[in-house]
C-alpha cells in the first residue's frame, strides 16, 4: 500500500468502528495490538492509539516503549490511549478511581484546531474518565472540553500529536467521523484511494507474481468469502486454479448440489468432493466448541491436501480469510486472553506442503462483497448470509451426530426459505438455526414427546464485528415456528435469540 493509517489497540471495544469509519473515508488502515507492532513505517501517514478503560497507574496498564511519538508522523490518542501518550510526555495526570464511560456534552471545542473543524459544541459523546489530565500542563494546547472535563482533548505544542478522551465513532450521526475525517486527510494528508477497483488491480499483480506458474488448491464453501477469493484467483492465473468444494455433512440442506450448480455460470474449474462421513467421524464424541471447530480445521485441510496430490505442480493453498479472522484469532493483551481459532488462520500443518495465500485477509466482509461486485459477481450470490467455516457443527450445541444434523438442517431450511418468502431475507444480515443440547416436554396429539429445543438466530450488521438482533415481526416468528414444529421430527419447542453482538457473538459456540 503506498499510504496507510496504523491503528494500535490497547484493549478498546471502539477499535474496529475507528479502522471501518476510516476505510469507509477510502483510506486503508491496519490494526495491531500493541505487543505486536509492524517494523516498516514506510507507507504509514498517521498513527492512532486507540485504548479503553485502563488507567495509566495500574501496575498491568499497557505501557509498551514506541518511539512514534519523537517522529514527524501524526499520532492520535483516543481514550486510554491520549492518557498514554500524556504519560509518555510526562503531562500531569491524576487517577480518577473510575473506570467506566460516562455519557456527557461537549461544552467547548476550538475550532481553528485543525483535528476539530466543523466539530460542534453540544454534541453528546462517550468518554472514557479513568484518568485526569491537568489544564495547566505548559506542553499543551486545550482543544476540547466537556460538561466534566476540562481537559477532553489537547494538541501537544508544536508537533502533530493530539488525544481525546471522548470516542470519534459514538457520536450521534456522522460528527465521528468528521474527526477522524480531519485526522486522516487534513493533518496525515492521505488521498482516498482505497476502492475495489484499486484492490482489485493491486491484487491480482500480487496474486501473479506470488504465484508465478505454480497451481493452486482452493477451497470452495459457497459462501461470499470463498466465491470472491475463487473469481479473483481465477481472474489472475486462469486455469492454474483448481478449485474443491468440500461437502462436510455440515451444510445447509441441499447446499451441495445447489451450489456446484452455482459454480457453473462462473467458469471456475470445480470438483465436488464428498467428506461427510470423514467429517463426522472426526467429530465424534466432541462436545467442546474449540475442539470442535479444531477438528473441522483439520479434517478440511486434509481433504484439500488428498485433492493437491491429484493436481500436477499444486504448492499453494488459497483461503478465503478476511481481515475480521484475523483480528479476532491475535489476542491484545500478551497471550493470556483465549481466542476463537479460525481453520483458514495459523498456518498449515508440516505434513502439508502447500504454502498458503490469502488475497482477501485485508477486507472486511462488506469490502468483500463491494469487491464481488466489481468483479461481476451475481448479486445472488454476494448477498447470501454468511455462514460459519465449521458449518453446522458449531450451531449444534454439544456431540454432533448425523441425526442432529439432519434436524437443524431441516429447521434451518424452514426459516431461510420462509425469511425469503416473505421478503425478510434481504433485510437481515445473518440467520440460521442452533440446536440446544436440551430437551423440553411436550404433546402432539394425545401423545406426550420429549424432544429437542431449536433456538433461531437473526441478526443485523454491516460487517459482522458488531451485530444486532433483529425484530421480526410475531406473526412471521409465528409462521416459522408453526412449520418447524409441525414438519421437523425430534423438535417440540421454538426460541428466538434477542442478543446482540457484544456481549453474545452472532454462533452459539
Amino acid at each position: 500500500m503506498e499510504q496507510k493509517i496504523l491503528i494500535i489497540d490497547f484493549g478498546s471495544e471502539y477499535t474496529r468502528l475507528i479502522a471501518r469509519s476510516i476505510r469507509k473515508l477510502k483510506v486503508y488502515c491496519e490494526i495491531y495490538p500493541y505487543t505486536k507492532i509492524p517494523v516498516d513505517f514506510e507507507s504509514v501517514k498517521g498513527i492512532i492509539f486507540s485504548g479503553g478503560l485502563d488507567s495509566v497507574f495500574d501496575s498491568d496498564a499497557p505501557n509498551p516503549e514506541f518511539g512514534f511519538l519523537n517522529h514527524d508522523i501524526p499520532v492520535l490518542g483516543i481514550g486510554y490511549g491520549a492518557q498514554y501518550i500524556a504519560k509518555k510526555m510526562s503531562m500531569d495526570l491524576s487517577s480518577s478511581g473510575r473506570k467506566e464511560y460516562v455519557s456527557t456534552e461537549l461544552s467547548f471545542i476550538a475550532d481553528n484546531n485543525p483535528l476539530m473543524k466543523g466539530i460542534q459544541s453540544g454534541q453528546q459523546v462517550t468518554m472514557s474518565v479513568s484518568d485526569d489530565i491537568m489544564i495547566s500542563d505548559k506542553l499543551i494546547d486545550i482543544i476540547a472540553a466537556a460538561n466534566d472535563r476540562q481537559n477532553a482533548g489537547f494538541q501537544i505544542k508544536g508537533s502533530k500529536i493530539y488525544g481525546v478522551l471522548f470516542h470519534p465513532d459514538d457520536y450521534a450521526k456522522d460528527e465521528g467521523s468528521v474527526l477522524l475525517k480531519n485526522f486522516v486527510f487534513d493533518i496525515c494528508k492521505c488521498e482516498p484511494l482505497w476502492t475495489p477497483a484499486s484492490y482489485i488491480e493491486s491484487a491480482i499483480k500480487e496474486i501473479k507474481n506470488t504465484i508465478g506458474s505454480d497451481n493452486v488448491v482452493l477451497g470452495l464453501s459457497g459462501g461470499v468469502d470463498s466465491s470472491v477469493t475463487a473469481v479473483l484467483m481465477h481472474k489472475a492465473i486462469g486455469k492454474q486454479l483448481n478449485c474443491v468444494f468440500v461437502n462436510n455433512g455440515l451444510l445447509r440442506k441441499n447446499e451441495f448440489t445447489t451450489v456446484l450448480d452455482t459454480y457453473k455460470d462462473l467458469g471456475l474449474n470445480v470438483n465436488g468432493v464428498d467428506a461427510s462421513a470423514r467429517f463426522l467421524k472426526a467429530l465424534h464424541g466432541i462436545s467442546d466448541p474449540e475442539q470442535k471447530r479444531k477438528a473441522v480445521g483439520k479434517t478440511f485441510i486434509e481433504v484439500f491436501d488428498d485433492a493437491a496430490h491429484n493436481i500436477p505442480d499444486a504448492h499453494w493453498l488459497a483461503q478465503g480469510t478476511i481481515y475480521p479472522d484475523v483480528i479476532e484469532s491475535m489476542p491484545v493483551k500478551g497471550g493470556s486472553v483465549s481466542v476463537k481459532s479460525h481453520h483458514n488462520v495459523g498456518g498449515l500443518p508440516d505434513f502439508m506442503k502447500l504454502k498458503i495465500i490469502e488475497p482477501l485477509k485485508s477486507l472486511f466482509k462488506d469490502e468483500v462483497r463491494e469487491v464481488g461486485y466489481e468483479l461481476g459477481i451475481s448479486p445472488l450470490l454476494i448477498n447470501r448470509h454468511p455462514f460459519p467455516g465449521p458449518g453446522l457443527a458449531i450451531r449444534i450445541l454439544g456431540e454432533v451426530t448425523a441425526k442432529k444434523v439432519s434436524i437443524v438442517q431441516e429447521a434451518d431450511f424452514i426459516f431461510i426459505e420462509t425469511l425469503k418468502e416473505q421478503n425478510w431475507y434481504d433485510k437481515v444480515w445473518q440467520a440460521g438455526a442452533v440446536l440446544l443440547p436440551v430437551r423440553s416436554v411436550g404433546s402432539t396429539g394425545s401423545e406426550r414427546t420429549y424432544d429437542y429445543v431449536v433456538a433461531l438466530r437473526a441478526v443485523g450488521s454491516v460487517d459482522g464485528m458488531t451485530a444486532q438482533w433483529i425484530h421480526l415481526p410475531y406473526d412471521l416468528l409465528e409462521l416459522i415456528s408453526n412449520r418447524i414444529l409441525k414438519e421437523v421430527k425430534g423438535l417440540n419447542r421454538v426460541v428466538y435469540d434477542i442478543s446482540s453482538k457484544p456481549p453474545a457473538t452472532i454462533e452459539w459456540e
